[in-house]
């Protein structure tokens, strides 16, 4: 396993988290305690310590049982949970939501699941377009004040509130965001307009679920064992299995026979090539180990190329602009090509008329 930094907190995590969506009985995609244990073993024997779970996952089963597999070696652990989406079953408006009466309530009854006295690092799960971000930020400023939870994180938020939420910080000198949680994968790039850059700006770490979209990436699809597409998983939509995304597939295969390694693996140690770490859950033992086996995987150059070229995606304006002829000519004086640009995400490798 490798290790590193979260953000500007200086928490040592795995660069390859556990995902535990499954763990816990009460839906049909989810697995009994019998067949997650020797998942999360697995994990942990490969030196695994980065674990994600939220308190709406099977039901508040996964954060219970996540609670009684670290406990006896709780602080080894870097725990990640979240809040806003309600756990089924009053009909109270205020059980959901980022406001601070939730995060409050959410983050004891997550506590007291969880059976341990902090979560390292608590999220916001997403954005609910109504709370201000002040009041967030300051509602987790007071939850670290209180040591109940040591690192703050957004999950699935628009760039605008990680940059607001960061220059509130900035400005009243509360604790920053350590982490932001997105989807991310190579037939999900989206995030490379706006989050990446912004993240890599003010040294935010970026978690990555559906890393394997759903298992498009996983090679089931052109190995033959499955002829369609991911179905719903529960109420969230998966990756379509369309022309673009097969065409991925297939290239991934082809390199994972070029590499011997499997396409998991490929998808796996490309997300972390771009500095982001992937939350990868498993229903298999054998998958967890194929999973952290991509820990020793270095992507050759080309490989980059070829595979960043067979998921390319509409950047979409204004970012379409940096391949312009005018833009670039009078934006750089007509010596853009003199000047040593700055590393950069976004930054841009070359003009096409």
């Amino acid at each position: 396993m490798k290790y590193k930094i979260l953000g500007k907190s200086g928490l040592r995590v795995s660069k390859l988290a556990l995902g535990t969506m499954t763990f816990g009985p009460g839906a049909e995609w989810s697995r009994s305690e019998k067949e997650c244990r020797p998942i999360f073993d697995a994990y942990v024997e490969g030196g695994g310590n980065f674990i994600d779970t939220a308190n709406m996952y099977t039901g508040g089963e996964s954060e219970k049982m996540i609670g009684d597999f670290i406990k006896s070696d709780r602080n080894r652990f870097v725990l990640a949970s979240k809040y806003t989406n309600a756990v089924p079953g009053r009909n109270d408006p205020n059980e959901g939501g980022m406001h601070r009466k939730n995060l409050r309530q959410s983050l004891d009854d997550s506590l007291s699941r969880l059976g341990v006295d902090y979560i390292d690092v608590f999220y916001v799960h997403w954005w609910d377009f109504s709370t201000p971000v002040e009041e967030v930020q300051r509602a987790l400023d007071d939850a670290i004040s209180s040591g109940k939870i040591l690192h703050i994180g957004l999950s699935d938020v628009p760039a605008w509130v990680v940059s607001r939420a960061q220059t509130f910080h900035d400005l009243r000198g509360l604790a920053p965001i350590s982490c932001i949680q997105l989807e991310y994968s190579l037939v999900q790039r989206s995030i490379e307009r706006e989050h990446i850059p912004l993240a890599h700006t003010h040294d935010i770490s970026i978690t990555g679920w559906s890393p394997l979209a759903g298992g498009i990436l996983s090679g089931k699809y052109t190995s033959g064992e499955f002829q369609d597409g991911p179905k719903r998983l529960d109420s969230m939509q998966l990756q379509p299995l369309d022309d673009r995304n097969k065409a991925i597939a297939i290239a991934l295969a082809d390199i994972a026979k070029s590499l011997d390694a499997t396409p998991a693996q490929i998808a796996l140690a490309w997300v972390m090539s771009q500095n982001v770490i992937p939350i990868a859950g498993a229903t298999k033992v054998s998958q967890m180990k194929d999973n952290l086996a991509a820990m020793t995987l270095e992507l050759p150059s080309e490989v980059l190329e070829r595979l960043d070229e067979v998921s390319a995606f509409d950047r979409g304006h204004p970012y379409s602009m940096l391949h312009w002829e005018m833009p670039m000519t009078l934006g750089y004086a007509g010596m853009f090509d003199d000047i040593d640009m700055p590393k950069h995400p976004n930054r841009i490798t070359g003009r096409k008329s």
